[in-house]
């Protein structure tokens, strides 16, 4: 998979974006974690917004979408006002049934290489508190719980309890 690419993501990218999505959400449901993402959650609108007001970054390999991130550079829903030190990764997602493993942690890789681009020195993020198989994932990754947020407002959902993590990067 060396001909992994990145790009922005544009208008074109939306119903794939949501396709994705909802099918990273299928697939952490069939294995039993059911309270971090549904399908249906999230639609074209809500990818135009972030695009608007962030970033978002799709993964392709030979011109297939096989993962996307969204990069934002504040989250005070989750962290409170920050000083701009950090990128937020949010709904950092592969498509299970192409990509091949250790794709996720390239883009995640590709998230933290953007942020340290950018000039920030800390990647933060966050996943449902006792998810623990994806905080383990993440720890595995390099990063380190600094807390955790309760009540955390949803898009489209009633708020939720997350793990907060962060990474230092250069």
């Amino acid at each position: 998979m060396n001909d992994l690419r990145f790009r922005p993501a544009v208008r074109e990218d939306l119903s794939t974006l949501v396709r994705l999505r909802d099918d990273a959400a299928r697939w952490m449901n069939s294995r039993g974690t059911t309270g971090q993402w549904q399908p249906g959650e999230l639609d074209e609108a809500h990818f135009r917004r972030i695009m608007e007001d962030g970033e978002v970054w799709v993964a392709e390999v030979a011109g297939r979408t096989v993962g996307a991130w969204e990069l934002w550079w504040e989250d005070p829903d989750a962290w409170g006002p920050q000083p701009p030190t950090a990128g937020y990764v949010h709904r950092l997602m592969v498509d299970h049934a192409v990509a091949l493993p250790g794709t996720g942690r390239r883009l995640l890789r590709a998230a933290e290489r953007r942020v340290a681009e950018a000039g920030r020195t800390l990647v933060r993020l966050d996943c449902l508190a006792g998810n623990d198989r994806l905080t383990a994932y993440y720890v595995d990754a390099g990063y380190r719980v600094v807390g955790h947020q309760e009540g955390k407002p949803q898009p489209g959902g009633t708020p939720k309890s997350f793990t907060l993590l962060e990474k230092t990067v250069r």
